[in-house]
């Protein structure tokens, strides 16, 4: 088995997981929102991998071809794509609609914030 010619899964691997770190270990919802993109890129690089053939043609009826790839994935992958960018462009309007709310997208601080406006809900 060739394992150094399917480097792009190894690609796909490395960016997920640090992807997939971004997303849990850090608190600041910027990067939290680019964790998100990493890891939905390399979903994207893992589809667009599987759906390449090695000396597949593209769909086209001729003549003395035999072997075709699949153009159905990259189709796929294009509305992904979009709908990637506009999950992301509310993620960060979100973002910043908190920090003008709040101060602050970090996480803790948030949570300081909220224990903060239940305690004064609380004794009032």
């Amino acid at each position: 088995m060739d394992l150094l010619g399917h480097y792009n899964y190894y690609v796909v691997v490395v960016l997920m997981m640090i992807g997939f770190y971004a997303v849990i270990a850090r608190g600041n919802m910027a990067k939290k929102i680019m964790g998100l993109n990493l890891f939905q890129t390399s979903a994207f690089i893992l589809f667009i991998s599987a759906g390449k053939i090695l000396g597949g043609a593209t769909p086209i009826l001729r003549d003395g071809v035999e072997v075709y790839s699949n153009p159905l994935p990259h189709v796929l992958i294009l509305t992904a794509i979009v709908v990637g960018v506009a999950t992301t462009a509310v993620g960060l309007a979100l973002a910043v609609r908190i920090n003008e709310a709040y101060g602050s997208i970090e996480d803790d601080l948030l949570t300081e914030v909220e224990d903060a406006d239940e305690d004064d809900e609380g004794t009032a």
